[in-house]
């Protein structure tokens, strides 16, 4: 028996009944005893003696599934074959490929895609290496780089582990956007190797869509990329989650009717994203922002071994707060939570400004359950997708790469951010805005399309665009 004890919502377990032994109403009532559902039923196989079968079983987790396959194993006159479920099933071979744009059919087809035609345009893109954008897939690519560090909630699982995410990531860049992207997973955690050869892989792709890279290594790697590639480095996990998160607030405080300028912010989890939540945040007009990690509140009067708190340091808490973040949480309108679960309380909530704003972002677990501060927040946000408002990068980095694609940026600076999260919260209107409802599906096609203008045009201003696309350029009056 080749079995599979695996998570997901559904398990599909293959199996063979003796029907002298036993009736399929025991099968069932044997699944449904160990808390399992059949969903679907698929008869692989039958004659008089024997019947095989596929049973698809809804489940909650994998516990259930123990259960269920113990449950089904001791009924006399049944054999399991085979247990797997739908999510490692949609994983065998990988989810995603490499199909041609043309089919080559005959000799002539094959000499232009091929030798000895593409000869002349290999040419023409080494006499004008800008060439490179129109007449490779460089136009359209990103590479997806990890090193396998920091891989969602699982930490440091390696490179071969972290496939299945980035081609997962692959499939969203071009659901979503149109994009093709491609996952470069590699066998190195150490950041001068990194940077080498994503400079040295570069020149096949418009974008690199840096992913799971730890802190504070992933600071150093995105800021190096920045400075010696002229393609866009985007490291996701702090910059989607920031552009994100931005848009979310900035429909909160519309909710109610407060200014980025004058409320009390209070970060928690001064990592990767926490620092470029804080930059987005600060770039939009914070003056009270305030940053606690592990060690207290950050604050400019202490001597920190980490650069990147130092700078981070002087450039928030001006008033200069110490403590806890029980001590500086009192008062403050906006809580941020990109740390861990179950770190904040309900009496914390409670000595908050008047209509709390809390982003409880940990995942799986929030800092706070949203059902404990229903009453007292006006507005909750959370990094689940079971909860309404969650801060999802999905709907960040498809339309954002889009856009720099389409005018061959340079980079992603900050003004193009602001202008994506904007993007992302317009797409909801005054008359839709509710305490539940501050951030749009990613199924929303409204924010692709939004963001990508939005963030062309700031690239534009901004002087980092190589191209104008022909819409903005009507919409300037130039040709």
């Amino acid at each position: 028996m080749n079995q599979r004890n695996l998570d997901g919502n559904s398990i599909i377990i293959r199996l063979e009944m003796t029907t002298k032994d036993i009736k399929f109403g025991e099968v069932a009532s044997a699944i449904s005893e160990a808390g399992g559902d059949i969903i679907a039923i698929d008869v692989i196989s039958t004659n008089q003696d024997v019947s095989v079968r596929d049973l698809t079983v809804a489940v909650t987790d994998a516990q259930d599934n123990s259960k269920i396959i113990e449950g089904v194993r001791q009924l006399k006159g049944v054999s399991i074959i085979n247990v797997s479920d739908r999510t490692f099933l949609l994983h065998l071979g990988g989810k995603i490929e490499v199909t041609p744009k043309t089919p080559i059919q005959n000799r002539e087809d094959l000499s232009r895609v091929y030798t000895p035609d593409v000869a002349r345009v290999c040419s023409a893109i080494a006499e004008e290496p800008g060439k490179a954008f129109s007449l490779t897939i460089k136009r359209n690519t990103v590479a997806v780089v990890s090193d396998g560090s920091a891989v969602l909630g699982l930490g440091n699982i390696g490179p071969r582990a972290a496939m299945p995410v980035m081609e997962g990531k692959a499939m969203l860049f071009k659901q979503f956007a149109g994009v093709d992207a491609f996952p470069i997973c590699l066998d190195t955690q150490d950041t001068e190797e990194i940077i080498r050869t994503v400079k040295a892989i570069s020149p096949g792709f418009g974008g690199i869509n840096l992913e799971d890279i730890s802190s504070p290594r992933c600071f150093e790697i995105e800021r190096r990329l920045n400075e010696e590639l002229d393609i866009p480095v985007f490291h996701d996990d702090q910059h989607g989650t920031a552009v994100v998160l931005y848009a979310g607030l900035i429909n909160a405080l519309k909710l109610v009717g407060k200014s980025i300028n004058d409320v009390k912010i209070v970060v928690c989890g001064i990592g990767a994203a926490g620092v470029a939540c804080s930059n987005i945040l600060l770039s939009a007009g914070a003056n009270r922002l305030v940053g606690v990690d592990r060690e207290g509140v950050i604050v400019r009067t202490q001597t920190y071994e980490n650069e990147v708190w130092s700078d981070y340091a002087a450039r928030t808490n001006p008033e200069l707060e110490t403590g806890s973040l029980r001590d500086v949480i009192r008062g403050a309108d906006v809580f941020i939570g990109l740390s861990r679960g179950n770190l904040l309380t309900r009496e914390d909530v409670q000595t908050m400004a008047d209509d709390p704003i809390v982003f409880a972002m940990a995942n799986p677990v929030p800092e706070i359950m949203p059902a404990l501060v229903e009453d007292i927040v006006a507005v909750m946000a959370t990094g689940r997708s079971d909860y309404p408002n969650q801060i999802n990068n999905v709907l960040c980095f498809p339309g954002i790469f889009r856009a720099v694609l389409d005018c061959r940026a340079t980079e992603i600076n900050e003004e193009m951010k602001l202008a994506a999260a904007q993007a992302i919260a317009s797409a909801i209107t005054d008359e839709e805005r509710t305490r539940y409802y501050i951030i749009p599906s990613v199924f929303n096609d409204k924010v692709v399309k939004s963001m990508r203008n939005r963030v062309i045009e700031a690239a534009v201003k901004t002087g980092v665009a190589r191209r104008i696309p022909r819409e903005q350029a009507r919409e300037g009056g130039e040709s």
